[in-house]
């Protein structure tokens, strides 16, 4: 048992990234500013995209997204089930029904043909999300959008430094298209809270632009600055969800360390892969493909359940018994009473993802794990399963 409590992840704020906030608390500017404008013009180089426009959340990025689209009610988007619950939700704020496709148990990622199969007159958008950092199978997913007249919205809230077939996640993909990262503390990088929208698609950015802040013509930045003149018109009732400078100063300073984060996370992957892989009771994740690049946000391995005299939840509780934290990625969303009520779904609708939410478990993972916290780790996943094989 370790001496002291390891989370499943922890975010690295260096200090200069703490005196950047400090300079924006001394500077009087708090909210969005020039720090904000900075930090999306480094991120849409960062990624490929021609805009990047900050949000207060993925979540809030996904609704005014969809926002933009004119996705509204009466309106279906086509999703997985294994996601959290932001994905559906920020659908079902505009009017939208959310429809699910099930997934590939082995990718954990929504199976494009089972998305085709749900199209109708009614569909509006389809909306992959890159589980744990795997990129979804997007020529198939945009060669069906393109067919069928319909937006893509990538959740991409685990894919910041993803690449599918040589192009980063996030890179632009052309009209009634974009991808939605999240910042949240366990992500790949973090502002505490935060997101970004980044699409190609000149009519949508403008119109998250102007949704996020009020539906105003104008943003703090331009209507305080010292040059321009100060008034602004109303062009429809916009939301709140705008990111600090204080938020941006963070995210510049976690931007410029994201290649050295996502190179140590594949480091402690290699490790759990290669000294976990001869262990009963555990199912790895399957290696990425030769054509994508896994940003591994999370690692989930399968807790073998047929083996063990233990179900998931049992390894968790174990797991924290030895003081090493452990997470649930996720349940899958027809479970949730919620939308079990609203929309009659139920236990056997979507197999795969049934089967992998019953196993699902994510390890720890995040940059500033050191040698000697993996090997913690796998020593505590291999004393779990060898007390509670059958």
């Amino acid at each position: 048992m370790r001496e002291s409590f390891l989370p499943f992840a922890r975010p690295d704020v260096d200090e200069a990234s703490i005196e950047d906030v400090c300079d924006s608390i001394r500077s009087g500017w708090l909210t969005t500013g020039p720090k904000t404008v900075k930090f999306e013009r480094e991120f849409a180089e960062k990624v490929g995209a021609t805009h990047a426009m900050a949000v207060s959340s993925a979540t809030s990025g996904l609704h005014l997204a969809f926002l933009a689209l004119g996705i509204g009610p009466g309106d279906e988007v086509i999703t997985t089930p294994m996601t959290f619950v932001a994905t559906v939700n920020a659908a079902i704020w505009t009017g939208a029904k959310p429809v699910l496709a099930d997934i590939d148990s082995k990718t954990l990622n929504v199976r494009p043909e089972l998305m085709e199969k749900l199209v109708n007159e009614r569909t509006k958008a389809l909306v992959p999300v890159h589980f744990a950092g795997r990129p979804c199978d997007m020529d198939s997913i945009e060669d069906l959008a393109s067919r069928h007249g319909l937006a893509v919205v990538e959740d991409a809230a685990h894919g910041l430094g993803a690449f599918y077939r040589g192009r980063s996640i996030g890179s632009d993909r052309g009209a009634r298209r974009c991808s939605v990262f999240s910042f949240h503390p366990t992500k790949n990088i973090t502002t505490g809270e935060g997101g970004m929208v980044c699409t190609s698609d000149e009519d949508m950015a403008e119109r998250v632009s102007v949704l996020r802040q009020h539906g105003m013509s104008k943003g703090a930045w331009n209507r305080y600055a010292a040059k321009g003149p100060p008034h602004y018109d109303v062009l429809f009732p916009g939301y709140k969800a705008n990111m600090m400078d204080i938020q941006a100063a963070i995210g510049r300073g976690q931007l410029r360390r994201l290649d050295r984060f996502n190179s140590r996370r594949r480091e402690i992957v290699a490790r759990y892969m290669a000294e976990l892989s001869d262990q009963p009771g555990l199912i790895l994740p399957q290696p990425q493909s030769d054509d994508t690049l896994h940003s591994w946000h999370i690692f989930t391995p399968f807790v073998d359940v047929d083996v063990l005299d233990i179900d998931r939840d049992g390894f968790m509780a174990a797991m924290r018994e030895l003081n090493i934290g452990t997470a649930l990625h996720y349940q899958a969303l027809h479970l949730f009473s919620h939308y079990r009520d609203r929309y009659g779904w139920k236990r056997g609708d979507f197999p795969e993802a049934e089967y992998v939410s019953d196993r699902i478990v994510s390890l720890p993972l995040f940059p500033a794990m050191s040698d000697t916290d993996v090997d913690d780790v796998v020593k505590g996943v291999r004393s779990v399963l060898r007390s509670h094989l059958k």
